[in-house]
């Protein structure tokens, strides 16, 4: 079952990925005074937290180390310097980096 949430969670978050990729500012929630970017977000973001929060609670029961995309998902969220990148360069990033930038490629 485990190993079906973090399948399901790595599908949620690169369709955020695709989205924020796209343009669509607010999943990492680099610009904490957008309240509508930061409110278009919020039940993907949660639903992303909730997710990774029920897989560490199983991996914490078998032993294992916390849910590494999931802890670097949240590592990768909030305020920023004004020289780092956008959100979608970010977005595009990471979907290169999980390998599934060319899945929407076209």
């Amino acid at each position: 079952r485990r190993a079906e949430l973090e399948a399901e969670y790595r599908e949620l978050l690169v369709g955020a990925l695709r989205k924020a990729s796209a343009g669509s500012w607010g999943l990492f929630g680099h610009n904490p005074k957008d309240r509508a970017a930061l409110a278009k977000w919020a039940g993907p973001v949660e639903e992303l937290c909730d997710l990774g929060q029920a897989i560490d609670r199983m991996r914490d029961d078998l032993g294992l180390e916390p849910f590494a995309l999931h802890q670097e998902f949240e590592a990768s969220r909030g305020p920023v310097a004004s020289t780092a990148p956008g959100e979608p360069k970010q977005a595009r990033a990471w979907l290169d980096r999980l390998g599934a930038s060319t899945e929407t490629d076209g």
